[in-house]
């Protein structure tokens, strides 16, 4: 984040916030090449923790979360490519750069507890960056393609 960049008070709008959140994250994968695999292990963190949160206030409201929430979305990936759990587990993790993955897990935690953004929409936001780094990992093809840098669309 930069020093023009303050993150929205939690009285900005909703949709200010997520923008705020959504541009600084593709700006920081993006500035560090970040691979799908470490914004893949960042974004789990998050989505299990918001995704505890909410259940556990639906749970005691008794009410139900959407499936749209509680599960990952439906991808479409390639069905000829080994799955990545035949990938040498220890070589991957070996491999990671914590450091960076810290930062980005520090600039989530920090725009979403700053600008207090309620968890339903950040959660859905998140599902939707689950589901894009879904589709790259369904569809790597060997360990090296799990370190490329997380390709984003253009409007993303």
């Amino acid at each position: 984040m930069g020093e023009d960049a303050r993150v929205p008070a939690p009285e900005a709008p909703v949709e200010e916030r997520l923008l705020f959140l959504q541009e600084n994250m593709v700006s920081f994968v993006n500035q560090f090449n970040m691979p799908v695999i470490e914004v893949a292990l960042v974004l789990s963190k998050y989505i299990r923790i918001l995704l505890e949160s909410l259940q556990k206030t639906a749970q005691s409201n008794d009410e139900v979360l959407p499936s749209r929430l509680i599960e990952p979305w439906h991808i479409e990936a390639q069905d000829e490519v080994p799955r990545i759990d035949s990938f040498p587990l220890e070589t991957l993790l070996g491999s990671l750069d914590e450091d960076r993955m810290d930062i980005l897990d520090t600039l989530i935690r920090t725009i979403l507890n700053e600008s207090q953004l309620p968890f339903t929409p950040a959660l859905t936001l998140l599902r939707e960056w689950e589901a894009l780094v879904r589709v790259q990992l369904a569809n790597a093809s060997g360990p090296g393609q799990l370190f490329s840098p997380i390709d984003l669309p253009e409007d993303f």
